[in-house]
Formats: structure tokens, sequence, C-alpha cells
């Protein structure tokens, strides 16, 4: 058996999320029955670096799955894209090591946050991005993210209630506001992310943006530990896997 790292793309529009989930449409389970399809029959189970949500995108997930074929690893992304539907691409494929898992072995991750800033909606927009018709400040929500950075923080408050994981300690190295036109852009660089981590940091910076909050607010929710002193999770279709890290 050889075991295989890939990066894939997908749009989240159309999936309940990325998980094998009974009855639904995931991008687990479209991409398990590709390769059982290339296995004749055979199933092929596939981990992935973590979840998604359903609605939300990706551009750099990584998955590793292991085949006893041999196919050389430059046609494996031809092999998967010849059956896999239009809303899912598969960007890169390379041997591993049989110890390379792409859930722990990932050392941090980049998540981007898509925010339409615009009087009127873009209905060809809708599905990658939030549209906000509201005035915002920018600034102030720069102010806010200092707080967020730089070190170990405990992100109880910014996690959905839901969340299983005991440790909720994480570093957030960047949190970057790009804008190019009408479009801002939300990039969060860490070592990891708790469920709804960053649709709950963007909608509580939104609030801030939008003056119901102070940028000083954030040590506070911090301190307290305690999901309802955050603010509201921001909606799906603006958030973005976009990169997954590993040591070389």
């Amino acid at each position: 058996m050889q075991r295989y790292k890939a990066v894939i793309a997908y749009d989240g529009t159309n999936f309940s999320g990325y998980q094998v989930q009974p009855h639904k449409r995931t991008v687990q389970s479209v991409l398990e029955s590709v390769l059982e399809k290339i296995h004749k029959g055979q199933a092929v189970k596939v981990s992935a670096s973590g979840r998604t949500d359903a609605g939300v995108h990706a551009r750099g997930q990584v998955i590793h799955f292991d085949s006893s074929l041999r196919i050389p690893e430059e046609k494996w992304g031809t092999a998967l894209n010849a059956l896999l539907p239009p809303d899912v691409s598969v960007n890169h494929v390379a041997k591993v090591n049989e110890s390379f898992h792409a859930r722990f072995n990932a050392v941090g991750k980049e998540y981007r946050y898509r925010i339409l800033l615009s009087q009127y909606r873009d209905p060809f927009a809708r599905n990658f991005s939030l549209w906000y018709p509201y005035s915002l400040n920018i600034e102030a929500m720069k102010m806010a993210s200092k707080y967020l950075v730089g070190q170990p923080y405990d992100f109880t408050s910014f996690c959905s209630a839901k969340t299983e994981v005991v440790d909720k300690v994480r570093t957030i190295k960047t949190i970057e506001f790009l804008q190019e036109g009408n479009v801002l852009t939300l990039r969060f660089v860490g070592n990891g992310f708790l469920y709804n981590m960053v649709r709950i940091l963007v909608g509580t910076l939104l609030e801030i943006g939008s003056g119901e909050r102070a940028p000083e607010e954030i040590a506070a929710i911090l301190a307290k530990r305690d999901r309802r002193f955050a603010g509201k999770t921001a909606p799906a279709q603006g958030l973005y896997l976009w990169q997954v890290f590993y040591d070389e």
C-alpha cells in the first residue's frame, strides 16, 4: 500500500459540509465514491486536515488516502478529476510516508473570510462572500485584532458550545485585512482553529466595526471563557480554508 497526500479545492455551496453524513452530499463521500470506482468497488477511506461546515469553501484542503494501485503520482490528479463533479478539484497529489496524517501532522492553517462592502448585493457573489451594506470602521477592527494575536489564548468564548475539544488554547499568528475594491478579506493564520472559531471572530469583529462594541472588549471576552459574550457567528459562505501547513 502507498499513501498519497492530495491538496483539494471545493465550492461548499451544495455540500452538507466535508465530513460523511447519512443521506447527505458531502465532500468526503464524493471523494470516497470516486476512489471506490477507481479501485473497482474496493472501499478507500479518505482522511482530511479537518472538517468544514455546510457552505464553507476550501482552496487548500489536504487529504490522504492509501492505495494498492500502481498509478504514477503525477497521473492521480487527472484520474480523480475525470470522475469528480465540477465543484471539487484535486490540485496536487504526492507520495508520502505511511506515517503521514493529514490531520495530526498539520502544524497550522490559514483561513480567509470575504466580505462584500456594497450598498447593493451582488447575485454572483452571494455564495462566496458575506454581503455587508453598512458602514464599517476597519481601523477599529484592526485595533481589536491586536488583542487576539501573538501568544496562546483560551478561545472558549470564540468557539461553538458544541465543541468537544477539551484544550481550547490556540495561537493566532496573524490577522490581516486585505481590501481590493469593495471586497474586504480577513486573513487568519494560526496553529489551529476550533469549531466555528473563525466565523465567531469575524462576527465579533464586525460588531466592533459597526460600533456595537469597543475594540478593548476583546480582552474581556477572552477572559470570560464563555461563548455567550462573543458576537454572532458569521455566515458560512464567506469562509475559505485557504492553506494547511506541515513541517517539511
